[in-house]
């Protein structure tokens, strides 16, 4: 995914917040999940890649997508244009956006080290650690890899996407051109969007031009999950625990399904993939992941410590004062 143009309906990752909080994780964990034996996991990516597909995606015999009906009108209006790049090194440096990119880039990285190694729990495990260096070296070698890829079309280099958009000049026929050209772009992780292509690619008959970066990431979490599990022996298959958490379940991933794909990813795909590239969008989807989830957890549980006494609201308004952002006179629930 790229992270060029600032979309104002970050807020819409707010969705995907709840979403997550309801559904037991993130769209990665989601994969993680499956791989480990959870089929509950399986519904939720089935929703999740549903709405992801055709929120870009036409519905059959029609040039209508879930998003040019529910969202079109409404959230282009809002759209905050900050030019063709929105990055925190073009915006603060100008003219000097490289050098702009390369000092932000290292000040956050120090202060995020000494954040994490500040805390004698993350220091003493080894799992935090490995954990975090080969996560972020993930993302770094997806970026290399896929800005590194070059097609020579009668000695000239091009990219893929490049050599994309010259196909009818290059290529002898429309054999194996791809349907979009966006999944040819540089990217790195991020699990909404490639949960759609993913049930395209299986949906196609398992054509090969759909099989992209995004749907091998997919396949390789949960089959990276699965191996795991088994050789853990942590291999356990669940279902849901009530018609209650199946609903849980089932709203948390129709959030994410919409929430995911209009603020461009989830967990991963903003909140690190998206971060590294200093995307100023990034910055704000993660602040709103972190709230989002933080007040669906605090709601929940407040519904479970008071049981049937707390209403949604009333939960919600002690959540909301809980964090100062409502006048305590409000809520109804004392403080847990």
């Amino acid at each position: 995914m790229t992270f060029d143009n600032f979309f104002s309906a970050q807020s819409s990752m707010l969705w995907a917040a709840f979403g997550i909080a309801l559904a037991s994780g993130c769209g990665n964990k989601c994969l993680i999940r499956i791989g480990g034996g959870n089929i509950q996991s399986i519904m939720v990516m089935l929703v999740i890649g549903t709405i992801a597909y055709f929120m870009v995606t036409p519905f059959p015999g029609s040039d209508k997508t879930l998003f040019s009906l529910l969202f079109f009108d409404w959230v282009r209006p809002l759209s905050v244009n900050l030019g063709a790049s929105q990055d925190l090194g073009t915006l603060l440096g100008g003219e000097s956006a490289q050098t702009a990119r390369m000092v932000i880039g290292g000040v956050l990285g120090v202060l995020l080290l000494l954040f994490v190694f500040k805390s004698s729990d993350f220091r003493s495990s080894f799992d935090n650690v490995l954990g975090g260096l080969v996560v972020g070296v993930a993302i770094v070698a997806a970026w290399y890899v896929t800005t590194s890829i070059v097609i020579d079309a009668d000695g000239e280099q091009l990219s893929p996407i490049e050599y994309y958009e010259q196909w009818d000049m290059l290529a002898e026929s429309e054999e194996g051109k791809p349907a979009q050209g966006r999944p040819l772009s540089p990217q790195s992780y991020t699990f909404i969007n490639p949960m759609a292509q993913s049930l395209g690619y299986a949906g196609s008959g398992f054509d090969k031009p759909l099989l992209t970066f995004g749907v091998m990431a997919f396949l390789g979490v949960i089959a990276g999950s699965l191996l795991w599990s088994i050789l853990s022996r942590s291999l356990r298959f669940e279902w849901f625990s009530s018609v209650g958490d199946f609903f849980n379940h089932l709203i948390g991933a129709i959030l994410m399904g919409f929430g995911g794909t209009l603020a461009l990813g989830c967990t991963i795909g903003q909140g690190i993939t998206g971060i590294s590239t200093l995307a100023t969008g990034s910055f704000l989807t993660f602040v709103a992941i972190v709230f989002g989830s933080v007040l669906t957890m605090k709601i929940q549980y407040y519904k479970m410590v008071y049981e049937e006494e707390a209403g949604f609201f009333s939960a919600l308004v002690a959540s909301l004062a809980d964090f100062h952002l409502l006048p305590n006179g409000l809520r109804r629930l004392d403080k847990v």
